[in-house]
């Protein structure tokens, strides 16, 4: 799952990035809205947590923009305003969730994860193949009666490939999903962590390379 958190607050976004990190989410962070907007238009976010009073580029406009552009990510907006006309007003502009501050960080999560399923065509909060189960609120796999135990980039990926319908997935695009902006197109961490996921789901192998093409289960 990859995540934009467009806030102002540069203690507060970096704080946010901190924990949905370690809610093995894939992170980035703009401080403004052009920065936002930008970073928004540029990359496939499953989620876009959007602060509604920012410099540069109002919240407001910012999802407007994002709307008529077609982006594909989810807007959930945050605010310390907490009226209801303030909530309208927000889900009215095309955001798909708004969160009043201060908020509990374990509900920002919660609303993300929802989000996020809803961002791609439906997924089951628990997926399987084989003897392989995946729970995906939970951020949980196992096999057979062993509990697997994933780093949040091999979950990530894990998941990727379990949710794509048997295609193959390149490389690239789990480079994309899985990591955040700051990776290095030309790093070999998709081999990497796909080799590391292969030990740890033990035999038989499920994850097939697709020459030319990326890996698929």
């Amino acid at each position: 799952m990859r995540v934009l958190v467009v806030e102002d607050d540069e203690e507060m976004a970096q704080t946010v990035a901190v924990g949905l990190r370690r809610s093995q989410m894939a992170v980035d962070v703009a401080f403004d809205g052009p920065g936002g907007l930008d970073r928004a238009l540029c990359n496939d976010y499953d989620v876009i947590v959007l602060d509604r009073d920012l410099p540069g580029m109002h919240g407001d406009d910012v999802c407007a923009e994002l709307i008529a552009s077609g982006c594909r990510g989810r807007v959930l907006m945050l605010t310390a305003a907490a009226t209801t006309e303030d909530l309208v007003d927000g889900l009215s502009l095309g955001a798909d969730d708004y969160l009043p501050k201060p908020f509990d960080f374990p509900v920002l999560v919660a609303r993300i994860s929802a989000l996020a399923r809803r961002a791609h065509p439906a997924v089951p909060p628990v997926v399987r193949h084989g003897d392989l189960v995946v729970d995906t609120a939970r951020r949980t796999a196992s096999r057979g009666d062993r509990l697997l135990e994933l780093a949040p980039k091999e979950f990530g990926v894990l998941e990727l490939l379990l949710t794509s319908g048997g295609r193959a997935v390149s490389a690239e695009e789990l480079l994309e999903r899985v990591w955040d902006e700051a990776a290095d197109p030309f790093t070999n961490a998709v081999k990497i962590t796909i080799s590391r996921l292969r030990t740890k789901l033990g035999d038989p192998p499920i994850i097939e390379t697709v020459a030319k093409r990326g890996y698929r289960m």
